[in-house]
């Protein structure tokens, strides 16, 4: 199945990565076999470079560079956050309407700075009981990650108490039984929705990207089925 292309330029191409897909080969999954940057470089026939990674659980606008020059120039605008990044999820509980996220994340042995900004869009409370509550409550949020660590914002939500559904290890695992028993969905709901800078320097690129349809159908699942 071919990747979707979402933008593409002289210098610069992103897709629309699909839940589950690596970015490129790793040590951590040998038994892999199709990763986004061959499938990309075989539907194109061109070599291409990732200028940063996804998640293989996380879908959305992932970019590439044409060339080895443009791919160092853009990780340059990633790394010195002239690229501003945003994301979809649905998260468990009612978050706060707005709120940031300062928390440090060690990986590998360093502690990082990590910093999240977040935005409420919806909340949704469903008349279906779980545990000792009569309902569940959910929230569909936007997030703005002002660093890039290592699974920063699945650790970022967690540590709040609104860790994103279907997430494993990060999230609850409770929550992620009672999604696939009650809504056969074992997906996890986040999702890369734009990213915005300026390459070269005064020309502006706005890349954006549907969510997948697991995703929408969960999102109008909720939305239906709220009780608000």
């Amino acid at each position: 199945m071919s990747l979707e292309i979402v933008f593409e330029n002289e210098d610069l191409i992103a897709i629309n990565k699909p839940h589950g897909l690596l970015v490129h080969r790793t040590k951590m999954a040998n038994d892999v076999q199709e990763f986004a940057l061959q499938q990309l470089r075989d539907q194109i026939n061109q070599y291409v470079f990732p200028t940063h990674r996804l998640d293989r659980k996380t879908s959305g606008v992932l970019l590439f560079a044409k060339s080895k020059e443009v791919n160092i120039q853009i990780q340059q605008l990633f790394q010195t956050r002239k690229i501003k990044k945003s994301y979809v999820s649905i998260v468990r509980g009612f978050i706060p309407i707005q709120g940031a996220i300062e928390y440090p994340l060690k990986h590998e042995g360093k502690i990082q700075q990590a910093i999240t900004n977040y935005q409420c869009l919806e909340q949704f409370e469903l008349a279906i009981p779980y545990g000792k509550f009569e309902t569940v409550r959910y929230s569909f949020v936007r997030l703005f990650p002002q660093t890039g660590r290592f699974h920063q914002l699945r650790k970022h939500l967690a540590h709040i108490f609104h860790p994103i559904i279907g997430d494993r290890p990060h999230g609850c695992n409770k929550q992620n039984r009672f999604w696939k028993n009650q809504f056969n969905m074992t997906n996890m709901l986040l999702h890369a929705e734009q990213l915005d800078f300026e390459f070269p320097v005064g020309t502006p690129i706005k890349i954006e990207a549907q969510p997948s349809l697991v995703f929408r159908k969960s999102l109008k699942m909720l939305r239906e089925q709220n009780i608000l």
